[in-house]
């Protein structure tokens, strides 16, 4: 029989490799983390010259939109604000001439309407599309 007293080691936890493991995972974190400051989007907006562009030797046919989205071809109102009958009335008022095209649009009107007509009109052919803009100090 052993009767002497035997030496009994407290555990012990190795915590270096812990730590190494939770190091690892921090920097793995750190690193693959995207940090989107949304809020701090800057936006340069386009500006137009302020001189105006001299007309050509062709009068361009004016579209306008208005701000429930009915449009006007040469200051003449259509039926209806469908694409098929803005195509009808931009054959019409071209004769034929794929001349510039300037669109006034209100500044109600929905996105939308202007792209319908500005899509209408690259269908038809007309390369040259300008936006009618007002001056700020300019008033409605």
């Amino acid at each position: 029989m052993n009767l002497r007293p035997r030496h009994r080691e407290d555990p012990e936890i190795n915590l270096i490799s812990l730590i190494d493991v939770l190091l690892v995972l921090l920097i793995f974190f750190m690193v693959s983390t995207t940090f989107n400051q949304e809020g701090r989007v800057k936006v340069q907006l386009p500006r137009a010259s302020e001189q105006p562009v001299p007309p050509g030797p062709r009068q361009p046919l004016v579209i306008t939109v208005t701000a429930e989205g009915a449009y006007r071809v040469n200051e003449r109102t259509l039926i209806n604000a469908s694409p098929d009958t803005l195509r009808a009335a931009l054959i019409k008022e071209s004769a034929g001439d794929r001349g510039p095209i300037v669109i006034r649009a209100d500044a109600r009107a929905t996105h939308q309407s202007v792209v319908t007509a500005m899509d209408v009109a690259g269908h038809l052919g007309f390369s040259q599309l300008d936006i009618a803009t007002v001056h700020e100090d300019a008033g409605p």
